[in-house]
């Protein structure tokens, strides 16, 4: 285990204390940059949400003086999670259409289910119960991609949870919107009513190649430009995908991005299973960002991305959930684990991906995608403290001889302790704060009546 023996330089007098929010002294605290290490009794200090300090126990209780202190004396503290593709309302689908190749999963189970029942009410709880379970696994930001985005922002403002709303398009008519052109009109204007919030972000969502035109895809190129947002599109998830693409348009679908304007850094490609040579190249002369989601594209036998070959080739990856409906879990430590052992399986390498990368992409590489590596992913002064503490003190994860190797390799969701967003908690032992659990279930059992008829 590599450990640091101090930290960034924090701005308070070594002769009078600064006075702060909180203070949290932790067994161990993985930052993240600079990476790969690893501080042992060291703390964490926040203030308007923000983090003013990151050093060694002893010179913090004499640096600051804090309205609150909290001791993890058997935790880890990690910056919180970021998940870099879901589709949070689906959380009301899950185990709904399991066990299907994707097509037949999406248009003849998951596509019919929405046209009947996805609402502005079923967006809202659905997203609701997606932010609960994110944020009891120590997720603390999402890249989210539905229908429906104000219900979607009502509800994360309602559980205090950071999150990106793409302005998904289609071509296709929804409950949503008619068409390409009234999925952007209202995106945008949803996009305009939440702009000066914290906590929430947008992105250009076009769903994928083969649901979005040429000049779809042209419009959102300028759009993505002017506004300086992410595009964030599912792309190479299959090889039907890519076969039918070259048949309609005679390109692989990320050149045919290409061609129109849209591979650049501000690209979110989620999947990216199935990436030759020259794939891989674009992806990386051009500064895009992969979204990885190893559960889904195993539950759905999509593939297997070529994680370890994208981090050779400096490709910032990010990790994914994807939807409940194809996971069947929003926990990002399952998928942490899922890409480091899919990642040494298909390369025929143990070596590849190991615990600090892992936790890298789970953070930093999500919070770059994204656009937002200057205010989170790291535990760095300046940044907000979006928090993740889990406590290894217990049986099952004995003894520990490395917490990074621990987190991805032996802890679970259920041992998440704590959780800040901004510095405010929202987890707080192992429990959701101002959380009506009972209420949400009750919501939750009429959407599966509903669901079930």
């Amino acid at each position: 285990m590599k450990t640091g023996k101090t930290a960034n330089p924090v701005a308070a007098s070594p002769d009078v204390p600064q006075m702060i929010d909180l203070l949290i002294h932790a067994r161990w605290i993985i930052p993240i940059q600079p990476a790969g290490i690893t501080l042992e009794n060291h703390s964490l200090a926040v203030n308007d949400g923000r983090i003013v300090g990151l050093l060694p126990r002893n010179e913090s209780e004499t640096r600051f003086s804090a309205a609150e202190v909290v001791e993890l004396g058997q935790h880890v503290l990690t910056p919180g999670f970021v998940n870099l593709h879901t589709h949070a309302a689906m959380t009301l689908l899950r185990g709904l259409a399991d066990d299907l190749p994707l097509m037949n999963w999406l248009q003849d189970r998951i596509w019919p289910a929405e046209a009947k029942h996805v609402t502005d009410a079923f967006v809202y709880d659905g997203t609701r119960l997606a932010a609960a379970e994110m944020l009891r696994g120590g997720i603390t930001c999402c890249n989210d991609m539905y229908f429906f985005p104000d219900a979607a922002a009502r509800a994360f403002d309602a559980m205090g949870m950071r999150a990106m709303l793409g302005i998904t398009v289609l071509e296709f008519p929804t409950r949503y919107a008619s068409d390409a052109n009234d999925y952007l009109s209202k995106g945008l204007a949803v996009r305009d009513a939440w702009r000066d919030h914290p906590l929430l972000s947008f992105s250009l969502a076009p769903h994928a190649p083969y649901t979005v035109s040429d000049t779809t895809f042209e419009r959102i190129a300028t759009l993505a430009a002017q506004l300086d947002l992410p595009v964030h599109i599912h792309v190479h998830e299959s090889r039907n995908e890519i076969e039918e693409g070259q048949k309609q348009s005679g390109m692989r679908p990320l050149a045919r991005l290409d061609r129109l304007g849209l591979v650049n850094p501000a690209l979110i490609a989620v999947h990216a299973v199935h990436l030759d040579t020259t794939d891989l190249a674009l992806l990386a002369s051009t500064g895009a960002s992969v979204a990885h989601n190893p559960t889904s594209n195993m539950k759905l036998a999509s593939g297997a991305c070529p994680v370890a070959k994208l981090v050779a080739q400096g490709i910032n990856v990010g990790l994914g959930t994807d939807g409940a409906a194809s996971n069947n879990r929003l926990d990002i430590l399952q998928e942490m684990r899922h890409a480091a052992l899919l990642a040494k399986l298909t390369a025929d390498d143990p070596t590849v991906l190991d615990a600090h990368t892992v936790l890298g992409m789970a953070t930093l590489g999500g919070a770059k995608a994204m656009g937002l590596a200057d205010e989170i992913g790291s535990l760095e002064i300046g940044k907000y403290a979006d928090l993740c503490a889990i406590r290894l003190d217990e049986w099952i994860a004995q003894p520990c001889f490395d917490p990074a190797s621990h987190l991805i390799y032996v802890a679970g969701r259920e041992q998440v302790s704590h959780v800040w967003v901004a510095g405010q908690c929202r987890v707080k032992a192992h429990t959701l704060i101002d959380f009506n659990e009972s209420a949400l279930l009750g919501t939750v059992n009429l959407w599966q009546n509903n669901l079930q008829v």
